[in-house]
Formats: structure tokens, C-alpha cells, sequence
């Protein structure tokens, strides 16, 4: 007992009083023993009656605390066995110790001790040791677990109501959309009035009912234009489906002279309703800036692609390639210097647009540069060619250079790509304040930050035919030396492998102009040449291929070899002209140890969206990744994966 309760009975206050008893006693006897032995006999039977009541009130404090203690033991012991909350122990080889019965209803197993934590609660097995909760799927339930590593305890509570809750406030949210008939004026030219209203009547009726199919408020802007207003739940199941309205449309007028497609904008970002419908807009825009005829959907940090199944049909205007022009022209006149840059490892479209630009700085009497890092086997001969430019020789910097040269007075022009990331030097994007885009990709989800002017058309062969356009309206009487028409020449004969792919009428409008101008076809076909060691190591690339789903063709490099970019690429080039084959794809490392992807098709799959799921880009019909941290073999086994799970083979 403690002594703080014993000292209420027995303390230092009853033994001074007890004390002072016999002193009056011994005081009291002086005078009379009689009452003295009187007043003894009283002391003893107080203090037997003290010392009883002490010890019977021992007995009954005891026997309270034991009762307290045993019930504190069972409620201690029900709370366990019938508390809302699990609590688990294992042992240093993840095996379970002991748990409580709430741990055993979270699952169908009768006995869980001495079974692996990890094969009956799969979710654990990256579970960490923080302080905050994770949530973990056990069958329908949805549970909150908190890990202890240290005690190698792990508690749970059921949050499933919760969570449910949860998903129902995320998928009642409002969703905001816009979607764009491509080609809306142009499809109705050479059909009589009852044909075209027939038409379009037919294409706006698809999409009427494909909006009340799936719960979506339909509202048109314009005669081309609708407003789209969905809930998260719906723009799930659209996505699940990957946007099938765009199938149906392409389908239904594939046989028009110019068939229309859609092109959707989506956002389910943003803290207010305008902020939202704003995102809508941009999604919209980035899905036109990449051919049309698919949706974007910005939804948390990314935005996903759906669609591009076609090819972009070609419909620039000479009066935006003027009116691009115009603007450059003012951009460069108002800089002390110019900048050009194009992707790293530049092919040749980049170095001949380069080129081309450089051209329209020295049109404009400023001083330009074009900033090239490391040679390489791609634009060997041109960078040779051009060490023998009088005027193109000083006019090839490093990047450090660049670097030096870069203040806010300096353009910055970027060919080729649209990526800061795969520029040559990306750090020259911070240095300069002013940044302008010329590039023929389709758009993709990172882009140059608040360029001043941008020319990306998708619809365009090679970016070299972009900057030619531009070069027309530079002068009226501009003149071209053999070298630098030459140069723009080859860019377009790669990009469009010798005009046989996404070469229209402009492209042959732009290759007439240069040949006007000094382009030399015998030079072309000297720049291009091929070393005969690449195409011994192309060969031999080509002879690993195997075909997969009767029509992809599919080539995996030697493992201990290391080759060029372009090498790989003109593998795919070969290997898309065999018989039978419609997609191809080369799968080999590069010197720095990365591992590429080149792709080619034919136009019937859309190699961009499988290099696109993989982390690259490129066009429907040429696109390529570069992988790190992967071997060959496991860069395989993504690619098939990745064709099968996106939809892209039956």
C-alpha cells in the first residue's frame, strides 16, 4: 500500500498524539494511580481499536484495488478483442506474431500467425515508417495503416466509408471541356448544299448522342464549337473507353474528299470554375497544336493524350507564314545578337533550319550564331562542308560560348524541338529573355515557358520547309549561296525520307523554291551518304528482327554494342520497306549508355502515342524514346507491353 494512504492511519501526527496520551497518563497516575491505571486501560484499548481499524482498512483497500485492477484487465482485454482498430506484430522475417480479432475479420483466414505479412496483406510490402497513415485495399475494404518499423508493430483502422465518401465528392466534381470540328469549313467545299448539310447534320447527331450517352451537358459556341459539361465520373469512363466519339466521327466521313475529326479539350484542374473552363481552353489548343483529331485532358499535373489515329491534313495559309515572318524579321532587328539553337545530337532538319534562320539574321544586318555542341555521324560531312564556308565557319559556337554571349538584349531561336530538355543547351533558356519556336512536331506536354513567338506546325514535313517559307517573305529579292539552299534541301529529303512520307504539295512548293535558288541535288546526295561500317552495323541490327501480330516488326541490338541515333533510325527506316510489315521498331543503346527506341509506320498505328506512353514523342508516322537504367531486354518487354495494354494491336 503506499505510504501516502498508510500515513492517513499510522503517521507521525498518531504516534505524537499517542505520545502525549501516556504523558497525561503518567501525569494523571502522580496524583491518583487509580486513574491512572484507569486512564491506561483506555490507551490500550485505543489503540487495539486503531490498529484493527488500520488493518481492516488494508484489507478492504487491497481487495478495492484488486477488483479495480481486474476490471481495468478486462476492460483492457474486451477493447482489445472489440476496439474498431487493428493492431499486428511480426517478427525480423515479416511473419506474423500476434494480432488482434479485428485483424482476423479484415481477412477470410482462419489462423494468421506464423503466415508471411506480405502474402496476406500484399499492400505492405513497401509500406515505409512515417508518421503519416497510408491506405491499403484488403478486398472492398479500405483500411488506414500506421507502421512502427522500429517495434515492428502495424496498426489498422477501417476507413471505408470514408474513402467512398471520398470518391464520390471527386467524381461529382464539374469538369470542364471544349470540343472542335477540324476541318468544319473545308469538308463541305465540292459537295452540293443537300450533301454538305446532310454531312454535317450526320456528324453533329454522333455527337449529340454520344453526349447523352454518357451524361454530358452539350452546348454549342459556335458552328464549330460545343461547350462540354461533365461530372470527374463521367470523364473516367470517356477515358476508359479513350474517347471513342473520335473513332466514330473519323469513321463516319473517311469517304468525304476531306474527312472532319475532333479535336476535344478537357480540364478537371483548377480552384475556380473560370480557372477550370481557362484549362479547357488551353487543352483544346495544345490538341490542335498536335494535328487535331484526338483529346487532351489536363487532369492533376500531366495531361493525357487520347486519339491521333490520323494523319494531320495540311492546311496552312501562306498569309500566317507572312504574317510569322514579318514577326521574326521585327524580333531580330530589335536584338543586338541572335542565338540558334536546335535539339542535342542535331540531325539534319535541324542543322539546314539552323541554317536557314542564320540566313534571315544576316538578311537583317544582325550578328548570329548558331550553337552546336559535339559532331556526330549524322551531320559529319554537312559540318565539314561548312568548315569551308567563308561565311557559315565563325558562325558555329559551343554552348559555352553561347553562355557568354547570352544577355537580355540576345533572340533565341529554337528549331526543331519545342522540349527545353532536349535542347543543346538548356540553360541558355534562362539566360535569354526573349525565345521564339519554329518546329514541326506535334506539341507536347513540356513546352518553351512564354515564348514570344511560336510557329509549330504539325501539318509541315521538316522544320527546314518551315524556315524556307519564312525565308520567301525575308526580301524580295533574297539570294541563297549553294550551300546554305543545299543544306535546307536535305533537312526536307530526310524528314521526309526522299518525299515518300508526309510530303504535300507545300513541301514540294518549298524543295522548288530552294532548287531555284542553288540547291544542288548531286551535294544533297554527298551529304547523305552512308559510311560503309554504319551499314555493315545496320545490317547486322536488321538481321535480329522478329515479327509480332503477323505485321510489327520488332529488332533488338547486340547488347555489347554501341551505336548512333541516326544509325538506329535508318534500321527502322529498312525495315518499315519489307513486305508485309506496316509499324517497325529498332531497339538498341546509344554511346552514352541510354537505350533508344526509333519507330516508323506506315500511318495505320500511331507510333507517337507509343512513344509517347513511353516517355518520348515524335509523329504519327516517326517518332523514338531514350530510355535510362534499363537493359535492351527490358526495354522489349515495355515496348510489348505498352503496344498490347494501350489498345494499339488486336
Amino acid at each position: 500500500m503506499p505510504n501516502f494512504i498508510l500515513q492517513r492511519w499510522h503517521g507521525k501526527h498518531m504516534v505524537w498524539a499517542m505520545c502525549f496520551h501516556l504523558v497525561l497518563i503518567a501525569l494523571l497516575a502522580s496524583f491518583d494511580w487509580i486513574l491512572g491505571v484507569g486512564g491506561l486501560v483506555v490507551f490500550f484499548l485505543l489503540a487495539i481499536h486503531l490498529f484493527r481499524a488500520e488493518r481492516a482498512f488494508r484489507r478492504e483497500f487491497i481487495q478495492y484495488v484488486m477488483t479495480l485492477t481486474d476490471r481495468i484487465k478486462g476492460a483492457n482485454q474486451r477493447a482489445m478483442d472489440q476496439m474498431p482498430l487493428g493492431i499486428l506484430l511480426y517478427n525480423k522475417d515479416r511473419r506474423i506474431e500476434w494480432h488482434n480479432p479485428f485483424v482476423r475479420g479484415m481477412t477470410d483466414e482462419e489462423e494468421l500467425v506464423g503466415k508471411a505479412l506480405d502474402e496476406v496483406f500484399p499492400g505492405l510490402k513497401d509500406l515505409g515508417n512515417g508518421e503519416d497513415p497510408v491506405r491499403i485495399a484488403v478486398g472492398d475494404r479500405t483500411f488506414e495503416v500506421m507502421h512502427r518499423a522500429e517495434e515492428r508493430l502495424v496498426y489498422f483502422r477501417e476507413v471505408t466509408r470514408l474513402a467512398r465518401i471520398e470518391r464520390r465528392y471527386e467524381q461529382d466534381q464539374v469538369v470542364f471541356g471544349i470540343l472542335h470540328m477540324d476541318n468544319y469549313e473545308e469538308a463541305g467545299q465540292g459537295l452540293s448544299d443537300q450533301s454538305r448539310t446532310l454531312l454535317l447534320s450526320n456528324v453533329t447527331g454522333a455527337i449529340t448522342r454520344w453526349a447523352e450517352k454518357h451524361d454530358i451537358c452539350l452546348r454549342r459556341l459556335e458552328s464549330d464549337k460545343f461547350f462540354l459539361i461533365l461530372r470527374r465520373e463521367t470523364l473516367d469512363e470517356v477515358m476508359g473507353s479513350r474517347f471513342g466519339i473520335l473513332d466514330e466521327v473519323r469513321e463516319m466521313t473517311r469517304h468525304n474528299p476531306i474527312p472532319i475529326t475532333l479535336s476535344i479539350g478537357v480540364s478537371a484542374v483548377g480552384r475556380t470554375l473560370p480557372e477550370r473552363a481557362e484549362n479547357a481552353q488551353g487543352a483544346l489548343e495544345m490538341a490542335l497544336a498536335r494535328g487535331g483529331d484526338q483529346a487532351v485532358v489536363q487532369s492533376g499535373e500531366r495531361m493525357l493524350f487520347f486519339g491521333g489515329k490520323m494523319g494531320a491534313v495540311e492546311k496552312r495559309t501562306r498569309v500566317r507564314a507572312r504574317v510569322i515572318s514579318h514577326a521574326l524579321g521585327n524580333l531580330i532587328r530589335d536584338s543586338e545578337r541572335v542565338l540558334i539553337m536546335g535539339h542535342a545530337k542535331p540531325d539534319m532538319d535541324a542543322m539546314g533550319a539552323a541554317i536557314g534562320v542564320l540566313k534571315a539574321v544576316r538578311l537583317q544586318q544582325r550578328p548570329g550564331y548558331i550553337v552546336l555542341d559535339d559532331r556526330n555521324p549524322s551531320i559529319e560531312l554537312l559540318m565539314e562542308a561548312v568548315s569551308n564556308h567563308d561565311e557559315l565557319k565563325d558562325r558555329i559556337i559551343s554552348p559555352e560560348r553561347a553562355l557568354q554571349l547570352a544577355d537580355p538584349g540576345t533572340l533565341l531561336v529554337i528549331v526543331d524541338t519545342h522540349k527545353p530538355s532536349l535542347t543543346v543547351e538548356p540553360r541558355l533558356l534562362d539566360k535569354a529573355k526573349r525565345v521564339v519556336v519554329i518546329d514541326h512536331h506535334r506539341r507536347g506536354e513540356e513546352f518553351v515557358r512564354d515564348p514570344v513567338l511560336v510557329y509549330l506546325e504539325s501539318y509541315a514535313s521538316s522544320t527546314s520547309e518551315l524556315v524556307t517559307e519564312l525565308l520567301q517573305y525575308q526580301g524580295n529579292r533574297i539570294s541563297l549561296d549553294t550551300l546554305e539552299a543545299t543544306a535546307l534541301l536535305a533537312g526536307m529529303v530526310v524528314d521526309t525520307r526522299h518525299f515518300m512520307v508526309r510530303a504535300g504539295s507545300r513541301t514540294f512548293e518549298a524543295a522548288s523554291f530552294l532548287r531555284r535558288h542553288g540547291a544542288d541535288l548531286t551535294m544533297v546526295q554527298t551529304l547523305l551518304k552512308e559510311d560503309l561500317q554504319q551499314f555493315v552495323k545496320r545490317a547486322e541490327i536488321v538481321k535480329n528482327t522478329e515479327v509480332v501480330y503477323d505485321k510489327i516488326a520488332i529488332a533488338v541490338a547486340e547488347e555489347d554494342e554501341r551505336y548512333g541515333q541516326l544509325l538506329i533510325a535508318q534500321a527502322a527506316d529498312t525495315l518499315l520497306n519489307m513486305q508485309g510489315i506496316t509499324a517497325s521498331f529498332v531497339i538498341g543503346t546509344l554511346e552514352d549508355g541510354r537505350v533508344a527506341i526509333s519507330a516508323r509506320s506506315q500511318g495505320d498505328l500511331n507510333v507517337q502515342l507509343v512513344m509517347e506512353a513511353l516517355g518520348g514523342g515524335g509523329h504519327l508516322t516517326d517518332a523514338a524514346v531514350q530510355l535510362r537504367g534499363v537493359t535492351l531486354a527490358e526495354a522489349r518487354e515495355r515496348l510489348l507491353k505498352t503496344l498490347e495494354e494501350g489498345g494499339f494491336v488486336e
